[in-house]
Formats: C-alpha cells, sequence, structure tokens
C-alpha cells in the first residue's frame, strides 16, 4: 500500500477549476518530484493534501488513512508533515523551542500540570528539551539552539524549517520549494539534507520545486502538471525529454 494515494482529486474555486482530477502515489523510501508553470495548481495540491483545503471531490489517503476532512494538525498526526513555500518559523522563538514544538503530541502534562509547574510538567519538558537538542546535533545545528529563528542565515532557517517538520516523525515529507531564495551554494548544501534526510529517517518525499538541477538530481520519478491538470510521468530522463513538457514548462 502506498504511504500516500490520491484519486480524481478535484479543487475548484468558484468557476475557476484549479486542479483536476489530480492522481498520485507515493510509496515509501521514493523520492517524488512535483512541478509545473507558476499557477498550475502545485500549491493548491500541497494545501489539500495537508488538510489546508478541502477537495471539491476526490480522495487522500496517507498510510492508508482517509485524509479527507482532517485539519492540519490531524494530517501531521496521520504521518505528512509540510514546510512552506515562504518559511514559516517561530521567529521570535529559539531554535530549540521551534524544533520543541514539533513533539507537543508527546508531552504527557495537561494544562493544570503546566499552569502550577508540577513535577510532571518539568519532567515533560526536561525530555522535550533533550529530544529536541538531540534532534539540532543530527543536523549539526545545536549550537544555534539558543539563537532566535529570525537571526539565522537564510539558509540556515530553511534547513531548521526541515528539521522541526521532520521532528513530528512523519511517513511522507513535503517540501514546498525548498530552495526559493537560495544562493546556490545553498542550493548544493540542500541537496545533501535531503538525501541525508532521504537515508536517515526512511521516509517518502514529495518535493515541489522549479530548480530543475535540484529536482532532476534527486528525484526519482516526476510528475508535471499544467493549468490543474497531469500532462505527464515519468523518470528525469523520461521528463526531461518529454515534448509536452519542453512546451509548456522547460523550453528547448
Amino acid at each position: 500500500m502506498a504511504l500516500l494515494e490520491t484519486k480524481d482529486l478535484t479543487m475548484q474555486f468558484g468557476g475557476l477549476t484549479a486542479v483536476d482530477n489530480f492522481e498520485i502515489s507515493v510509496d515509501k523510501d521514493e523520492l517524488v518530484g512535483l512541478i509545473g508553470p507558476n499557477g498550475a495548481g502545485k500549491t493548491t495540491i500541497f494545501n489539500m493534501l495537508t488538510g489546508v483545503y478541502t477537495p471539491t471531490e476526490g480522495s487522500i489517503h496517507i498510510g492508508g488513512k482517509n485524509a479527507i476532512g482532517k485539519t492540519p494538525y490531524q494530517i501531521v498526526k496521520l504521518g505528512g508533515a509540510r514546510t512552506f513555500q515562504n518559511i514559516r518559523l517561530f521567529k521570535d522563538l529559539k531554535v530549540i523551542d521551534n524544533i520543541k514544538i514539533a513533539y507537543h503530541h508527546e508531552v504527557d502534562y495537561n494544562i493544570l500540570n503546566g499552569v502550577f509547574r508540577t513535577k510532571k510538567f518539568w519532567q515533560g519538558e526536561k525530555k522535550a528539551y533533550e529530544e529536541a537538542l538531540e534532534f539540532l546535533k543530527i543536523f549539526e545545528m545545536e549550537d544555534y539552539a539558543d539563537t532566535l529563528a529570525k537571526n539565522l542565515p537564510y539558509g540556515k532557517q530553511r534547513k531548521l524549517e526541515i528539521a522541526r517538520a521532520l521532528a513530528t516523525k512523519p511517513k511522507i515529507l513535503m517540501l514546498d520549494e525548498p530552495a526559493a531564495g537560495m544562493n546556490p551554494q545553498e542550493t548544493k548544501e540542500l541537496m545533501e539534507t535531503i538525501h541525508f534526510i532521504k537515508d536517515k529517517f526512511d521516509i517518502a518525499i514529495l518535493l515541489i520545486e522549479h530548480d530543475m538541477n535540484l529536482v532532476m538530481g534527486i528525484c526519482e520519478r516526476i510528475v508535471v502538471i499544467d493549468y490543474g491538470k497531469i500532462i505527464a510521468k515519468g523518470t528525469p530522463d523520461e521528463i526531461k525529454n518529454n515534448p509536452d513538457v519542453i512546451r509548456v514548462y522547460l523550453g528547448e
């Protein structure tokens, strides 16, 4: 059974069909790219997959479970985590606090424990801190633990957002244009990070990206959409030689 599977996924805004019968299947350990021109419907698809939008029609299953009608935090519990094209960190919190937030679903103290600062509260906070610090070490960011997120270099902010998503222990990670705004060196480091994530965490990755060097360099399969419809599927070599893809997106 696929980790992520959609059928006939459609999203309409009034009389506009933004996504039309989109179908995709992503298996464990796969790294799949989703590409297309601006306005093709890529981020709308991510918003449906992660509970931001409720599809007009169609089905979504994550880990074999129905995801239609679920809220974003319920999608996280099903095993779907995402990043955003525009980085959405808690910028006035420390780096380690951004990671600790991802562990909230594992905290076993209640609101009263928090209000009265009970022993159970401090035990839970200590455990969350230690786990978050270990997670930062995996990404070689422990030296930034007490830095405010907004004071990180741009590439490190992107890395922190990905690390925070991974700290929720997802089955599939959805990356929305992770290379946006990066310089060539930062993009190279990002490619290495994505390879590392796939090998270290044994998860599936679905990637939206405009940087074709990155997409062609790391994706095993690619799905291409235009005006909300799939126009091609295949390996990187098949996609870059597909005449329809060349015509609407890659260019000669």
